[in-house]
């Protein structure tokens, strides 16, 4: 199986053998029965060391970013939780971008700040910036966000993974936003791929989960064990859920593209945006590397309003499609206000979201009812 779609159908998916099933069933259970002791049927012992239906997920998740081994988990956060605390120890340093994910960055600071990791936030499309940023002997992680969250940076991942490579650094790609679908980071140098499999993944708002994929033996070994050892673990019905959602997942990127694609040229020199957020328009600073490094420009953007604070409120709280929510990725098209909700615990850092701006997930429903719905909140401003 080469092709992705067809990869994202069946990889990991064989049929039930027992009965025929086409769909693999659920394995809602906390235990599998042993014959003898230490006699396991398949490898399978207990529902947090491994699962067959979160096996098939990993299995598929590995198949579609091109790495050996991929692991799920409960939560992004925790996926990402793991990865750091098998990559890092006091006294460690991490050089992120600086408008990474709100909750990567609490994490980082507020947390593993406490275990003594440090953090410098750099602006990750100057190369420059990011060499001087990194500290011989304790930077162990470059952590890239592209596109970004939610100011929709994009940054060259090869360029970065030989930049991070000469300084011995580990380097991680968050690809929530554009999915394997429209983006494959260890293709281009990356050594890890982190996502959110609530988002884009799962793609109907309907699952909580995580995820890493990497090639390296020797980290995806400490990786497996602090999962068993912490138990940060998806549910069987999670990753049953996820897999559901993969199978679409092509298909679903393309149409999300194609939407935020027509709703930001519409909104192009609308007199109440001042500027639009989308790596889609040739004006984009990043415009010819996301060409370059993914298939499709993705369904998320973001707006700043001429009108300021005040607007970028109203407008969140004015629109009837766009639903006000957190979280983005799913079928339906959501409208946040990053200051106030996915960014609040960077507000008044120098990773703070300007107060103008409003994020769109702009999901599957007709264009111009989208188009229509952001007009006429826009008009009320």
């Amino acid at each position: 199986m080469t092709g992705f779609r067809t990869r994202a159908i069946h990889a990991g998916q064989e049929f039930d053998p027992t009965t025929g099933a086409v769909i693999p069933p659920i394995y809602q259970t906390s235990t599998f029965v042993q014959d003898g002791i230490g006699g396991l049927r398949g490898g399978y012992e207990y529902n947090r060391s491994a699962n067959p239906t979160r096996t098939s997920l990993q299995t598929l998740l590995a198949s579609l970013e091109g790495g050996r081994h991929a692991y799920s988990f409960a939560s992004g956060l925790a996926a990402e939780d793991t990865l750091l605390r098998a990559l890092l120890r006091p006294g460690d340093h991490v050089v992120l971008g600086n408008d990474v994910y709100g909750g990567t960055h609490r994490l980082l600071d507020r947390v593993l700040g406490a275990w003594g990791v440090e953090i410098t936030a750099v602006e990750l499309t100057d190369l420059g910036a990011v060499r001087a940023a990194v500290r011989p002997g304790s930077t162990k992680v470059l952590w890239v966000e592209t596109p970004s969250n939610p100011l929709m940076k994009i940054t060259d991942i090869a360029a970065l993974a030989e930049l991070g490579h000469d300084a011995g650094l580990t380097v991680v790609v968050d690809n929530t936003f554009a999915s394997p679908a429209l983006q494959r980071p260890l293709d281009l140098g990356a050594d890890v791929v982190v996502h959110s499999t609530t988002k884009y993944i799962g793609g109907h708002s309907d699952v909580l989960g995580g995820a890493l994929v990497m090639d390296d033996d020797a980290l995806a070994e400490k990786v497996g064990f602090l999962q068993f050892a912490v138990g940060a673990v998806s549910a069987p019905m999670d990753a049953w859920l996820t897999v559901r959602g993969i199978k679409t997942l092509p298909v679903r990127m393309a149409q999300h593209s194609a939407n935020a694609q027509a709703i930001a040229e519409h909104l192009v020199g609308h007199p109440a945006v001042e500027r639009v957020y989308y790596p889609g328009l040739e004006q984009h600073p990043g415009h010819d590397i996301a060409a370059r490094q993914m298939s499709g420009f993705g369904g998320m953007m973001s707006l700043a309003l001429t009108g300021g604070p005040q607007a970028a409120r109203r407008l969140a709280e004015g629109t009837e499609l766009f639903q006000l929510a957190e979280s983005l990725g799913g079928v339906e098209s959501l409208i946040g206000y990053p200051d106030a909700m996915t960014h609040a615990s960077v507000r008044g850092t120098a990773l703070a979201v300007p107060e103008n701006v409003v994020r769109l997930s702009v999901g599957l429903e007709d264009v111009t009812d989208l188009v229509a719905d952001l007009d006429e909140a826009l008009a009320r401003l």
